[in-house]
């Protein structure tokens, strides 16, 4: 998903994106109601593509300022928001779809995807402790270890 998916979606939601935000902390992306800011130290688009799909993964299943991570509450919150950003961005049928295209690896995976590797390498992680050392959707097979693979059954 582009960039500017991502910014159109958040205007379907009524969600205002402030690009190129200063942040005294250093964090990467914040969201404060309905306004996420985006640092403006953050220079390339896929990672700014992961950032604001994180944000909105944010909005769409956050509740409170969870700043902190002081709670085992926060904790899961802020993983609910990481598992929408990697659905919305990587997905399953992402994977098998950049397997189609001819990306036998991670960072073809990543480039096909507009990702960066190590958000692909995190969502990767997420959905090998979901669903073990492989996953099967329709036809296909993808293993995530001892490297990412798919496979297509016939």
């Amino acid at each position: 998903m582009k960039y500017e998916d991502l910014l159109e979606e958040s205007t379907s939601h009524d969600v205002y994106v402030v690009e190129n935000a200063d942040f005294k902390s250093k964090a990467d992306g914040l969201i404060n109601g309905n306004v996420i800011g985006i640092n403006r130290q953050i220079r390339t688009c896929r990672k700014r593509v992961c950032v604001l799909a994180e944000e909105l993964g944010h909005y769409h299943t956050t509740v409170g300022d969870i700043i902190s991570q002081s709670t085992t509450l926060d904790h899961k919150q802020e993983l609910r928001a990481r598992v929408w950003a990697y659905n919305k961005l990587v997905g399953l049928n992402g994977i098998i779809n950049s397997y189609k295209h001819g990306c036998y690896s991670l960072h073809d995976t990543a480039e096909y995807l507009e990702v960066t590797e190590n958000f692909l390498f995190e969502a990767i992680q997420y959905y090998k402790g979901k669903y073990g050392v492989y996953a099967t959707i329709d036809n296909y097979v993808i293993y995530f270890e001892p490297s990412i693979g798919v496979f297509e059954l016939v």
